[in-house]
């Protein structure tokens, strides 16, 4: 498969053991399919970049694929929880995210690779209203979809490094990209805050629900 990675730098090779530990999935090696989407990431600091290009063999990896139907959303939830580092400071916000994590959490660090949704500025926000109680289940799903969200593909092991091979690179400019950037958030956050003027439907589950139904990643209401 082909993948693509933004960066202000030409990555040849990627290097295992790098990244930030507070990344959505941990550290690793994050890309994508969308090669749009690879020159937003690419200039990200105002900055002209390079979607860099790789051949990925998954042949015998392990993959962890939280779009799956055997995995809820909120297992990406809780990933995201364990991972990033500020979240809101409020009673409910904390005890949901030690149940989140308690309850959903899946391990990134068993497998070679990992498929899942992207968590940028808008997105996080999407997820911290959700965990404070303030969108349903139903909305964040909804949400999630919101401007053209992507999925990034991130490889986690040593094995998965030995696996991709760079083929080269196509220059981005921030000029043109880091405003594409900016329109995508904009527009995701316009319709969220549409979206979360709805009136909720009966049955709607909120994150105080879960919490005082002690409901587990088996429970079918939240499928």
């Amino acid at each position: 498969m082909i993948l693509y990675h933004g960066s202000s730098e030409i990555v040849n090779p990627p290097i295992f053991g790098k990244g930030r530990t507070t990344n959505d999935y941990g550290r690793g090696f994050y890309c994508t399919q969308d090669i749009e989407l690879a020159k937003e990431w690419a200039c990200s600091r105002s900055l002209d970049g390079y979607a860099n290009i790789y051949e990925f063999d998954t042949t015998g990896l392990a993959i962890l694929d939280l779009n799956s139907p055997k995995h809820g959303i909120l297992t990406w939830l809780a990933i995201l929880a364990h991972y990033r580092s500020y979240w809101e400071s409020g009673s409910i916000s904390r005890q949901a995210k030690d149940y989140l994590e308690e309850h959903f959490f899946i391990s990134p660090e068993e497998y070679d690779v990992v498929w899942g949704y992207r968590a940028d500025d808008s997105y996080f926000t999407f997820a911290k209203n959700f965990v404070s109680n303030g969108i349903s289940l139903s909305q964040l799903k909804r949400a999630m979809h919101l401007g053209a969200l992507g999925e990034q593909v991130v490889l986690k092991s040593k094995k998965a490094f030995e696996q991709i091979e760079y083929q080269g690179n196509i220059p981005a400019k921030s000029s043109i990209y880091a405003e594409q950037a900016l329109a995508r958030d904009r527009e995701a956050r316009q319709m969220y805050r549409s979206m979360s003027k709805e009136v909720s439907f009966a049955g709607d589950l909120y994150m105080l629900d879960i919490l005082r139904e002690e409901m587990t990643a088996d429970d079918p209401r939240l499928r």
